[in-house]
């Protein structure tokens, strides 16, 4: 259910009281006093109810209905009046408000009109969400590239940390994409809407951790790299968290906090906090199937931004790329794909060794994600290469591999 609540009445006093039932109910009024102070909140996206008197000066409250329902036919208005008149009544019914009450309204009556106003309004805006995804994929699928089973299975988790609402803390080796990932959560929530405020650990001192959570009220506040988080810091905010936060926290981490928690550098209970629910994003080298998509995505977007012709990608180029094991990550992919836009860099085709030999590294570097994978489980690895089992072998002959060396100690 959304909580906003537009309330508009150009009486100061009824304003004020009304204001206060919605506070003491667990609402979120927005004071108005005319419709030019009410207009600038009357949007698609507004998650809330418009209330308003019919009787104020200059424009009406009938105006605003109709402008509200212009704005968005969906959006629910209830109208108030003093009058006791059941033509003006019938009148704003005919018009498509929503309810329709006289004032002077009991809470009870009046919070029971605005609760079911609210629940209407979340339906339809979590209807035209839904509609959203099916025309265009959803935030994962539209900002985390990649089309292994890896990066199905991190969105998968992204999706269910978004469901969930909690605090999560992200890990990831550097360039893996901390921060998108982070956003990504954000835009998968109900409140996409509200503000997503990326804030880097290690410069925020207690000023500045007051002023990001209030700049991410209501939305989400990602920390990037919490493990720089000053001590003072971090003990100020697990008190704010068990205080309680109206806002989502996320954590990014490109290191084992748990060694930090070890050495002392770190809060335990902090850490606790967000490792409840946690997600570890993959390295390119665990995924190279990944890198020809991204890279074209790359290459594309670069060749976008600099105005340039989209040079071709041969097959010699993605042997090259997939032969690497990749340590910076996404980030180093997107700026060895922005040098080959620009027409710089040769590394990416790795011209000292021919097609051959580099199709081999590709192969290799396959047969070692697929093992990591299955933590050396030979069967397993092969069904999901699709490789018969005597096939398997030889490969893993072939390329001094053994099955044995990638199980868990």
């Amino acid at each position: 259910m959304t909580t906003r609540v537009l309330l508009v009445d150009d009486d100061p006093a009824i304003r004020e009281a009304l204001g206060q039932t919605l506070e003491f109910a667990g609402l979120e009024p927005v004071l108005a006093g005319s419709f030019v102070a009410a207009k600038d909140w009357l949007t698609q996206d507004f998650d809330g109810v418009v209330v308003t008197d019919i009787r104020m000066p200059g424009r009406d409250g009938f105006y605003l209905l109709d402008h509200a329902h212009a704005v968005d036919p969906d959006l629910p208005v209830i109208l108030l009046t003093g009058e006791g008149d059941i033509p003006m009544a019938v009148k704003a019914m005919s018009k498509g408000a929503y309810d329709f009450l006289e004032k002077p309204c009991g809470p009870k009556p009046f919070l029971a009109v605005i609760t079911r106003a609210a629940k209407a309004r979340a339906l339809v805006l979590e209807n035209r969400r839904l509609a959203r995804v099916v025309e265009k994929g959803d935030a994962a699928e539209r900002m985390l590239f990649g089309n292994s089973a890896l990066v199905r299975e991190l969105r998968a988790r992204l999706r269910q940390i978004a469901r969930a609402g909690t605090d999560a803390l992200i890990t990831g080796e550097r360039g893996s994409g901390t921060s998108k990932v982070a956003e990504v959560i954000h835009l998968l929530s109900e409140t996409a809407t509200r503000p997503f405020v990326k804030q880097a650990a290690g410069l925020l001192d207690l000023a500045g951790l007051d002023s990001v959570i209030q700049a991410a009220e209501g939305g989400t506040l990602y920390l990037d790299e919490v493990s720089r988080l000053p001590v003072d810091v971090q003990v100020a905010l697990l008190a704010k968290i068990e205080e309680g936060l109206n806002l989502r926290l996320l954590a990014g981490a490109t290191k084992d906090l748990e060694e930090d928690v070890a050495a002392g550098r770190f809060h335990e209970d902090l850490f606790y906090h967000f490792e409840v629910m946690s997600v570890r994003i993959p390295p390119l080298r665990e995924r190279s199937e990944d890198i020809p998509v991204l890279f074209h995505h790359y290459v594309a977007q670069a060749c976008e931004q600099a105005n340039l012709p989209q040079p071709e990608i041969g097959a010699q180029v993605i042997a090259g790329l997939m032969a690497q094991d990749w340590p910076g990550n996404a980030r180093a992919l997107m700026n060895a794909a922005m040098r080959f836009a620009m027409g710089l860099g040769d590394e990416v085709e790795d011209k000292g060794r021919g097609l051959a030999e580099q199709m081999a590294q590709v192969e290799r570097s396959l047969l070692i994600a697929a093992l990591q994978r299955h933590d050396g489980r030979a069967g397993d690895t092969a069904q999901d290469l699709q490789l018969p089992r005597k096939t398997f072998y030889d490969k893993l002959a072939r390329h001094g591999l053994r099955a044995e060396d990638f199980r868990p100690a």
